[in-house]
């Protein structure tokens, strides 16, 4: 009999470990696998210039000052720009051509779509005129047209596309009506975002316009720019997101709330028909990971109010969307949103540039590419590999080789890629294994080497940016969790506290809201 019970124990044992497992295997084995390309903030600069000056954004200027010292002069030549770019510098045609040469060899037909999340045109062009911001926009748009046999690329407005405003948004539809049908057209021309159905699955990719939910801080708080204007970009009138009209402008404004209503709409209908979301943007809601200074100076990227109202939005319908794809912070990073529990519910992905400059923060990265693996069925993502250029190296090769950086699901030990494992992953970061946040710090700026370690007070701002997208959640987040980490304590002592604190303002300040 004992013997008879220990077979039993045994082969149910057996059967739990061994057979069981086999029968939770649809995500890979069943689904219908598909790829998809996600390309952000390419900032082609047309002035770039190898005999440029890497101080004034790799341009060569014919009226430089003559009374620039020597000093500056040998540095200059010694650090001149290379043919693929500089860290201070924006994107050269170069770079950006062979980015999409790069994507259409790793995976070019067998592609579902491509994501282009903005940003498009270089820091400096709202000086240029309108004309030549469209042809820039246009000489992109047909690179991508001629490298990708899908019609299926989907674009996004970044905030540095040029101006807004209905005159913005129709000559910007006409531009891209070759991939975006008639019923995406109709909001597209009105406010510059968009809905579209997979015809192959029931995945809906929503195209928002994230211009609309901005923090614009820089009005008030960015300098201005000190560095003359090459002869080509004043021989024109200049375009400004500015210079619009009033009836624009309330145009505009009439936009902003109308997009959140369909948003509303949208949402609520895929989940009726039982469809799954992609949720597409250019600027990401939550703080930007890598800016420790005023929280007012770059660090918020939406108003308090559209922020919350982003997030209300999220957990209402968590249920539909799968996944959310951003750029704009030129970092390689991800945010997790939470109920109201506390219970991870959706996760964002953010995606590195393509450009390796990042303005004002001094916080360059190497280029980047993201190839996506999903699941064409149910919109499930299964895992991505991020491609990068070593830039130094590229320059000095004079050949532009885009290597894999790295495999999300492998490089960070992963099962699947759900709000709950990313959660798990982001907790590492408060343990005493200091080695998986050095992992996800080498990422984030894609290999870049900065000189400086991130630890302490930065590793905190990664960890409450990732984990804490609601403002005041934020902050209490670097208040709260300074305590044990300066006294040398796990965080995890504090955690379930500082998150009842924070669960429980977030409520307070719902209620001033409604």
């Amino acid at each position: 009999m004992t013997n008879f019970i220990f077979s039993f124990g045994f082969s149910l044992s057996w059967l739990l470990t061994t057979l069981l497992p086999l029968l939770w295997l649809p995500d890979e084995a069943n689904a219908r696998i598909g790829y998809f390309w996600h390309i952000s903030d390419l900032h082609l600069d047309t002035f770039y210039s190898t005999q440029g000056d890497i101080y004034k954004s790799c341009w060569q200027l014919s009226h430089t000052a003559a009374s620039s010292s020597s000093s500056v002069r040998q540095q200059t030549a010694t650090e001149a720009p290379g043919p693929f770019g500089h860290y201070n510098c924006d994107s050269p045609w170069s770079l950006v051509e062979s980015a999409v040469k790069t994507m259409k060899a790793k995976q070019g037909d067998n592609v579902e779509f491509v994501l282009w999340t903005g940003d498009a045109l270089s820091h400096s062009a709202q000086a240029l005129s309108e004309q030549k911001q469209l042809e820039t926009l246009r000489n992109i748009t047909e690179l991508l047209g001629r490298s990708f046999s899908s019609p299926f690329i989907f674009p996004v407005l970044g905030h540095e596309d040029g101006s807004s405003g209905p005159h913005k948004y129709k000559q910007m539809g006409e531009l891209w009506r070759h991939w975006l049908p008639t019923d995406a057209l109709v909001t597209f021309e009105l406010g510059g975002y968009y809905s579209i159905e997979q015809t192959r699955s029931r995945l809906r990719i929503v195209a928002l316009n994230t211009n609309f939910m901005r923090y614009d801080y820089e009005s008030e708080l960015k300098p201005a720019h000190s560095l003359r204007w090459p002869a080509e970009y004043v021989v024109e009138p200049k375009a400004s997101s500015r210079t619009m009209s009033a009836q624009d402008q309330l145009q505009d404004q009439q936009q902003a709330e109308q997009q959140w209503l369909w948003l509303d709409e949208v949402l609520a209908k895929s989940r009726d028909k039982q469809e799954t979301v992609y949720i597409v943007g250019h600027m990401p809601p939550g703080v930007d990971e890598r800016n420790m200074g005023p929280q007012h100076n770059g660090q918020l990227i939406f108003t308090e109010r559209n922020n919350q109202r982003y997030l209300e939005l999220v957990r209402k319908y968590a249920s539909v969307i799968q996944g959310q794809f951003f750029g704009h912070l030129h970092s390689d990073t991800f945010r997790l949103i939470y109920d109201e529990q506390g219970t991870p519910i959706s996760w964002l992905m953010i995606a590195p540039s393509v450009v390796p400059r990042k303005e004002g923060l001094g916080g360059s990265n190497n280029p980047a590419l993201r190839l996506y693996k999903f699941d064409t069925g149910s919109g499930q993502v299964l895992d991505y590999t991020q491609y990068f250029l070593d830039l130094p190296l590229a320059n000095r090769a004079h050949e532009p080789l885009w290597l894999p950086e790295y495999n999300l699901t492998h490089y960070y030990a992963l099962a699947e890629i759900s709000s709950i494992a990313l959660h798990n992953f982001a907790e590492r970061f408060t343990g005493r294994d200091a080695s998986w946040f050095s992992r996800y710090h080498r990422a984030n700026a894609v290999r870049y080497q900065s000189g400086s370690a991130c630890l302490g007070l930065c590793m905190l701002n990664h960890y409450c940016a990732i984990t804490r997208l609601d403002y005041d959640e934020f902050r209490l987040c670097l208040e709260s969790e300074q305590l044990p980490l300066q006294s040398g304590a796990s965080w995890r002592q504090l955690s379930c506290s500082c998150l009842l604190l924070a669960l429980a303002l977030r409520t307070a300040t719902q209620r001033i809201y409604q």
